[in-house]
C-alpha cells in the first residue's frame, strides 16, 4: 500500500491490536508482558501493509487482523515457556483425552487418579495445556499448519500458494469431520471470540466441561491434519 500515513493506520489499529493481546494475555504465564504482544501485534499490521494485496477480494482490516494475530503467535511459538517436565505431563493428559467421546467428562479427581498427581496440579495442568492448545489450533488457522514462510521467500511462489490452499482445505475438512457442537464451539471461539464461559452460557453447560471439549476438538485436528 503506497501513499499512507504509518503512524495514523497504527493509531486507528492500536485499540484492536491490544484488544487482541488482552484477549491472548489472559491465557498466559505472569512472564508474558502486554507490551512485547502488542510491539509484535504492531509488527505484523505493518507487515501487512507491504504485502496487502487488495486484487485478492480480501479487505485490508481482514488482511491486517490476521498478520497481527500470527505475528503474536509466531513470538509466543519463539519464547516456548513450557519446561520438558510439564509437557510431558500435559502430553498424557492430552492422551486421555483424546480416548474421550464428546459427551464424556472425565473429573479433576479422576484425572489425578489416572495420572498420579493432586487435583491442584491437575489444574495446572489443565491451564498449560489450554494455553499451548490455543496458540497449537490459532497458529493451524492463521499460519497454514505452523508452517512459517520466510521473509526471504516468495509468498507468491505457485507452488507455495498451491500447497497452502491444500492445507486450508485440509483444515476445513478436518473442522467439518466434527460434530454440530464441536463445529460450534470452534465457531464461537475462533470466529466469535467468545470466551469458554461466554459459550458455555450459551450451551448450558459449564466453562470447565467447554474447555474439556475444546482440548479435544484440538487433538482430533492435530490428528487429521498430521501434527503431533
Amino acid at each position: 500500500m503506497k501513499n499512507i500515513n504509518k503512524d495514523d493506520i497504527i493509531k486507528n489499529f492500536l485499540p484492536k491490536i491490544k484488544y487482541i493481546a488482552l484477549n491472548l494475555l489472559h491465557s498466559l504465564p505472569k512472564n508474558v508482558e502486554l507490551d512485547d504482544l502488542i510491539q509484535e501485534g504492531i509488527i505484523g499490521l505493518l507487515q501487512s501493509l507491504e504485502k496487502y494485496n487488495p486484487q485478492k477480494g480480501v479487505t485490508f482490516y481482514s488482511f491486517a487482523i490476521k498478520r497481527i494475530k500470527g505475528a503474536m503467535l509466531d513470538y509466543l511459538r519463539k519464547i516456548d515457556w513450557l519446561p520438558k517436565d510439564l509437557r510431558h505431563k500435559i502430553k498424557k493428559m492430552e492422551e486421555i483425552l483424546a480416548k474421550q467421546n464428546i459427551d464424556d467428562y472425565i473429573s479433576d479427581e479422576e484425572l489425578a487418579n489416572i495420572l498420579d498427581i493432586t487435583k491442584k496440579d491437575v489444574k495446572k495442568l489443565k491451564a498449560e495445556l489450554h494455553r499451548s492448545q490455543i496458540l497449537s489450533l490459532d497458529s493451524f488457522l492463521l499460519t497454514n499448519n505452523e508452517i512459517n514462510i520466510k521473509s526471504d521467500i516468495n509468498e507468491n511462489d505457485p507452488e507455495i500458494l498451491a500447497y497452502k490452499d491444500i492445507l486450508k482445505t485440509e483444515l476445513k475438512k478436518a473442522i467439518l469431520s466434527l460434530n454440530e457442537r464441536e463445529q460450534l464451539i470452534v465457531s464461537l471461539y475462533y470466529e466469535k471470540d467468545l470466551t469458554f464461559k461466554e459459550i458455555g452460557k450459551i450451551l448450558d453447560i459449564s466453562e470447565s466441561r467447554v474447555s474439556q471439549i475444546h482440548s479435544s476438538i484440538i487433538i482430533k485436528l492435530k490428528k487429521k491434519l498430521g501434527g503431533d
